[in-house]
């Protein structure tokens, strides 16, 4: 019994040693705490870490671990040969000569030859998929990036600043951290803006905006291994997100991909198909039946007197703007005038007639409300390939020409709107209105373009996502994927393509203005009746809450919170021309 005493610390003649040695360790210990101010537990693990160092090695330990991530496998297996030359005991120094070690400067990486890049290594999640938010433990964050991130909706990318509460102390973990306060020689200069506190949801909400940025820079700069290594890491960033962040982040990272990669999705898979998206994202948001309602309201305005009218469809796809204009023309004074609608859409890959399918369903509401109602329907490639012989235009009838979401398609081609508002010009129509998309997405410069596009469908993404949840489901419905998924399309060709295949090439109000008055249209004023009409409208549809409508020298705009998404204008010849 004596003898196994005894061994337990490692023999009768060494214990007295072995309390010696703890004595003295706890000794010294205590020495080091009072000229260097170590951390204690970190000192107790054998690491020496100044307190005042504590933010700072957090800081850069988080940095290591995101080079660590998106490093090549090749560019760091080294590490586990290699003769190591820092003490790591000495935490600050060592984190810090990772960080060099692991990301040396651009000088000494500039060879960029014989890069293979993996595409099937690019793990982006799905954009549809639910995930749940957990709750984590705040940090503090201050926003140093060259890249403004107030346009971009949604406190995941740009958490309001809480100006009501002075934080003394930050916790994170079992530490808290005590912000150095800083001095002022005039004590009646107030305190200085504190840092933002943002959790680790939000955090990364930030980052994953400039990771995007930098990829997208990466690109514009052809530094594909820098672009590689940045969206595949927006990909682990975004599944940490939820809701509109996620998804619109994903569609981005995946039309980066796509660009990244060199693998162009087709423009076009399916015209019916992307009728059907179409239809999904007519009937989740108010931003089609804005457009429609705005400009039936000018058409019908423009036919006040008129005994025969003859609308000019450019996009028909489902028919769903005429039903409400054929409704208002029966209820007009005096009788409804006769109806004429030529639409046009694409040809269908198996050959059936859809735009006949859709004439056949407007003749028959237009027997029941007793409208004398003709329809054409009219299959072309291209807007640019019409003939004003084509539309067989009548004496006597008033000619309206209506766009949605048609003309900014023809800027892909030089010289294709010009043609096409030639062609509108020799039908000397009584008015010609024009939905487009408030953005302008058609600038050389491909850096300036997918930063307006990411501020642009954040916003589009994060109304359909309020719409949604003001309606109390629990789950998404049918009609908001198939939207997000219409959207993601348009993102894809915005990001991806170049040349003719990029065809959503989404110009702005005043841009759409010049075109217009250099081609010789004057602009109509759609009244104030319109207007409140239009206001109305979005009251009826999910209380209104976040959209707004704005006049703008005659013409309307719907919006999100403050960013314009979309433009109604209306356009007539001069008066001698008409």
């Amino acid at each position: 019994m004596k003898r196994d005493h005894e061994d337990s610390c490692g023999g009768g003649g060494v214990k007295g040693e072995c309390s010696s040695m703890s004595n003295g360790k706890a000794k010294m210990w205590e020495e080091e705490q009072q000229q260097g101010g170590m951390d204690e537990l970190l000192a107790a693990l054998g690491y020496k870490v100044r307190a005042s160092d504590m933010a700072d090695v957090a800081q850069k330990l988080e940095q290591l671990e995101m080079v660590m991530g998106s490093a090549p496998e090749e560019g760091i297996s080294h590490l586990a040969s290699d003769t190591v030359h820092y003490d790591p005991t000495d935490l600050y120094s060592w984190v810090q000569s990772m960080l060099t070690e692991l990301n040396p400067s651009p000088d000494n990486n500039n060879n960029n030859n014989n890069i293979i890049l993996d595409p099937s290594s690019l793990l982006i999640p799905d954009p549809l998929l639910n995930n749940t938010t957990t709750t984590t433990p705040s940090r503090v964050f201050n926003d140093d990036s060259e890249y403004d991130l107030r346009a971009i909706p949604g406190i995941a990318a740009y958490p309001p600043q809480d100006t009501t509460n002075n934080i003394d102390e930050i916790e994170t973990g079992n530490k808290r951290f005590k912000p150095s306060p800083v001095e002022s020689p005039d004590s009646t200069v107030s305190e200085p803006t504190r840092p933002v506190v943002l959790n680790d949801s939000q955090e990364t909400g930030v980052r994953l905006v400039h990771t995007l940025m930098a990829c997208a820079e990466a690109v514009q700069q052809e530094n594909p291994k820098l672009a590689d290594a940045l969206v595949k890491h927006v990909g682990i960033l975004a599944a940490s997100q939820a809701g509109a962040m996620r998804k619109v982040a994903s569609y981005f990272a995946q039309a980066l991909a796509h660009r990244i990669y060199g693998i162009f999705p087709e423009e076009t898979l399916d015209s019916s198909v992307s009728d059907v998206l179409h239809m999904h994202f007519y009937e989740s948001s108010p931003y089609l039946k804005f457009a429609h309602f705005t400009a039936n309201q000018a058409i019908l305005e423009a036919f006040a007197t008129a005994g025969r009218v003859h609308v000019i469809d450019f996009g028909l796809k489902q028919g769903m703007q005429w039903p409400a204009l054929m409704q208002a023309l029966a209820l007009r004074p005096g009788g409804p005038p006769s109806f004429r609608l030529t639409g046009i859409g694409p040809p269908q890959p198996n050959n059936t007639d859809a735009l006949q399918q859709v004439g056949l369903k407007l003749a028959q509401l237009a027997q029941t409300i007793g409208v004398q109602f003709e329809f054409r329907g009219f299959v072309c490639n291209s807007l640019a390939d019409l003939d004003p012989n084509m539309l067989k235009i009548r004496p006597g009838e008033d000619v309206a020409v209506n766009s949605v979401f048609e003309l900014h398609r023809m800027l892909a081609r030089p010289g294709s709107v010009d043609k096409v508002l030639d062609t509108v010009k020799k039908i000397k129509p009584k008015i010609v209105t024009i939905v487009e998309q408030e953005a302008n997405h058609n600038g050389p410069v491909f850096l300036d373009r997918f930063t307006e596009a990411l501020h642009y469908y954040s916003s589009l993404f994060d109304s359909l996502e309020g719409t949604s949840s003001s309606t109390g489901s629990g789950s998404p419905s049918q009609d908001l994927l198939m939207s997000e998924l219409y959207l993601g399309r348009q993102i894809c060709n915005v990001v991806a393509c170049e040349g003719v295949d990029r065809v959503e090439r989404h110009e702005t109000l005043a841009q759409w203005r010049g075109r217009m008055g250099s081609a010789g249209f004057e602009p109509v004023h759609l009244g104030s009746n319109a207007f409140k009409q239009a206001s109305m409208l979005l009251a009826l549809f999910a209380g209104g809450d976040g959209y707004g409508v704005e006049e703008n020298n005659g013409c309307l705009m719907l919006g999100w919170h403050t960013r314009p998404l979309i433009t109604t204008s209306a356009w007539k010849l001069p008066s001698g021309e008409s």
